[in-house]
């Protein structure tokens, strides 16, 4: 693949040319105290790795799984090919290894700055708790957002994990009334982006990286067709 180039010559993703928009399904089972394994079918796509000639599926570390019902979102991530512990840290959850999903409840593509509507949400498999050994689920606001969604402390997202030699597990669940705005039936699209970060493996994003502000401008970001219900 031909990767185009910016005028001062830097390499410009594959992935800021197009606009992408794929299936997230339905999951009729509720999240439980033993979390939620998705089947395959739920995986998503990585964008992000088109650059690669050819890109080859054998080589990701990590691979993202989402679903929805009227309760929320469930997700599993799967990381693997690790040779160091996950590094997590409570007190510097952003820099931390595990994932941060971007939700807007509504279409995406024509906002840059984030409004009510849009949540960032971070993941880790670890960190938390005297031995730093429990999982970390939290709730950020966006930066430079034109208005952030307001976060409800009785409603918090809920997480497991499992670590293991080779990397970790993980599960995880926005209830809807974390979501401001969540209604499926009214909004079947919604804008979404993910980037598993890991110090030792790098960063495995849905479509653009770091490079970008996908942690900021909501037109960037990819969208969600809910499917099933």
């Amino acid at each position: 693949m031909m990767v185009p180039h910016s005028q001062d010559g830097r390499l410009i993703e594959s992935s800021f040319l197009f606009r992408f928009s794929v299936p997230c399904y339905y999951f009729k089972e509720r999240w439980n105290k033993g979390g939620v394994s998705l089947p395959e079918k739920y995986t998503l796509p990585c964008f992000g790795r088109l650059d690669e000639s050819p890109p080859d599926e054998k080589k990701s570390w990590a691979e993202v799984r989402l679903a929805w019902n009227a309760e929320g979102l469930m997700l599993n991530l799967f990381v693997t090919g690790k040779q160091q512990a996950p590094w997590c840290r409570v007190s510097r959850i952003e820099d931390s290894d595990g994932i941060a999903l971007w939700v807007n409840t509504r279409s995406s593509s024509q906002i840059h700055r984030a409004s009510r509507f849009c949540h960032e949400f971070r993941f880790l498999p670890l960190g938390d708790g005297t031995q730093m050994k429990q999982p970390i689920a939290r709730q950020f606001e966006i930066k430079r957002a034109n208005e952030n969604a307001k976060i409800a402390s009785e409603f918090p997202p809920q997480i497991r994990s499992q670590c293991h030699s080779e990397g970790y597990a993980l599960q995880a669940f926005v209830p809807a009334k974390r979501l401001s705005g969540f209604d499926p039936e009214e909004h079947p699209q919604i804008g979404f982006h993910f980037i598993v970060s890991d110090r030792e493996l790098g960063s495995h994003a849905m479509t653009l990286g770091d490079a970008f502000p996908t942690d900021a401008d909501p037109s960037l970001w990819s969208t969600l067709e809910m499917v099933g219900g």
